[in-house]
């Protein structure tokens, strides 16, 4: 019986008219769709009229889904890998899935489309000829703070992901290290309160200190 092909699709990561008509045929056809978070996909589902099996794929249940998926897969079974939002394999266990068909000899291919950190990017106006992508920094104060002391000297583009509840932490760090020099925070990319600020560190830091920050953050800086 030959194979199934892991599809690797990506989502919209605010807005859902940014799905193309490639991922909406695939996510149609697939045998099933591995969702990191099955509520969004629904979402996403129903507003394009998209019937099928949803499986959940994330963190918590990895180690055990892994091994159900590859047995799909080995069956012959299409499937569809979605993560939250964006492009699967980035800062999620999409990449998991996604070395263990390589090793098992699965067909894979991707369904290309929207990144974070790609979109903040090119909003930014930064550099882009040369960046370097570092996900999501610790959550711990002194793993954070080194990794930072690590970037200070980076000549590249730096991009990064942090959290609501951490950007005002992250922000004193910053400064403490970097100094109060511009960096550029966006959130809520192509949603109705899409935000993208370019300002000196100290002052992005006074406006997240009166304001609660809401919606994941790309960094640039």
């Amino acid at each position: 019986m030959p194979k199934g092909t892991l599809y690797i699709v990506s989502t919209p990561i605010g807005n859902l008219e940014d799905i193309t008509l490639r991922a909406m045929r695939v996510l149609k056809e697939a045998d099933l769709i591995a969702a990191e978070d099955t509520r969004r996909a629904k979402v996403l589902m129903r507003a394009h009229g998209i019937e099928g099996a949803v499986t959940s794929f994330h963190s918590y249940n990895m180690a055990q889904k892994t091994p159900q998926l590859i047995r799909a897969l080995l069956d012959g079974r299409d499937i569809a890998l979605v993560s939250d939002s964006g492009t699967p394999g980035i800062s999620d266990p999409g990449s998991v899935l996604i070395a263990e068909c390589i090793s098992s000899d699965i067909p894979i291919t991707t369904v290309p489309g929207p990144t974070a950190f790609v979109a903040a990017l090119v909003l930014s106006g930064k550099p882009t000829h040369k960046f370097v992508y570092e996900g999501f920094l610790s959550s711990k104060k002194a793993r954070r703070r080194r990794q930072l002391e690590m970037l200070k000297s980076e000549e590249r583009t730096v991009v990064l992901y942090e959290s609501p509840h951490r950007i005002v932490k992250f922000l004193e760090d910053f400064i403490d290290i970097m100094g109060d020099r511009e960096i550029v925070l966006a959130r809520e990319i192509t949603k109705k309160f899409e935000e993208v600020r370019r300002e000196k560190a100290s002052r992005q830091l006074e406006h997240f200190a009166e304001r609660k920050p809401r919606g994941e953050f790309v960094v640039v800086f």
